[in-house]
C-alpha cells in the first residue's frame, strides 16, 4: 500500500513539473502539429484506454466533433487508437500528407512516454494541453492522475 502511494504521488509530481514546462515551450512557438510519438510502445489494449480515455477528456475542451482534426500519426498502436476513437467521437480526421478542409481545422500532436510502468501522454492542440499518467495493466492501462490542461489565450 505504501508503495502504490509512493508511486502515485511520484506520478502526480512529474505530471506537476513536465506540463507547465510543456506549455511554456509550446507558447514559444514549439508547438508543432505535424509530430506525434509514442515512444512507449503500447499494447493495442493499453492503446485503446489511453487514447479513449483522453479523446474523452479532449472533446470536454474542444467540443465533440467540432472540427476536423488534422493529425500527424507516427503509425504507432497509439496513433492508431487515437484516430479511430477521435472518429467515435464524431471528428473527421485528416492525415498530415492530406489537406484539411472545412471550416475548423485543429492541429494535433501527441507524446506518449514511459519509465517504471507508468505512461506519460499529452495530447497537444494550439488552445489546450492535456496531459494524464496511467499505469500499465494486465489488462491495458489505469489512470493514475487527474488531468493536467493547459488552456492557451490568443
Amino acid at each position: 500500500m505504501l508503495h502504490t502511494r509512493r508511486s502515485i504521488l511520484k506520478a502526480i509530481g512529474i505530471s506537476a513539473l513536465i506540463t507547465p514546462m510543456a506549455g511554456c515551450m509550446t507558447q514559444s512557438g514549439w508547438f508543432n502539429p505535424t509530430t506525434s510519438v509514442d515512444a512507449a510502445n503500447l499494447s493495442p489494449s493499453a492503446a485503446s484506454i489511453v487514447a479513449g480515455d483522453m479523446v474523452a477528456k479532449l472533446s470536454e475542451h474542444v467540443g465533440a466533433g467540432t472540427g476536423t482534426i488534422f493529425l500527424k500519426a507516427d503509425n504507432s498502436q497509439f496513433g492508431l487508437a487515437l484516430e479511430s476513437s477521435l472518429r467515435g467521437w464524431g471528428y473527421a480526421v485528416a492525415e498530415a500528407d492530406q489537406q484539411p478542409s472545412g471550416d475548423t481545422i485543429i492541429p494535433l500532436a501527441y507524446t506518449v512516454d514511459s519509465d517504471a510502468g507508468q505512461i506519460f501522454v499529452r495530447l497537444t492542440t494550439p488552445t489546450v494541453e492535456l496531459a494524464r499518467t496511467y499505469q500499465a495493466t494486465a489488462a491495458g492501462a489505469s489512470p493514475t492522475s487527474p488531468v493536467s490542461v493547459l488552456t492557451r489565450t490568443a
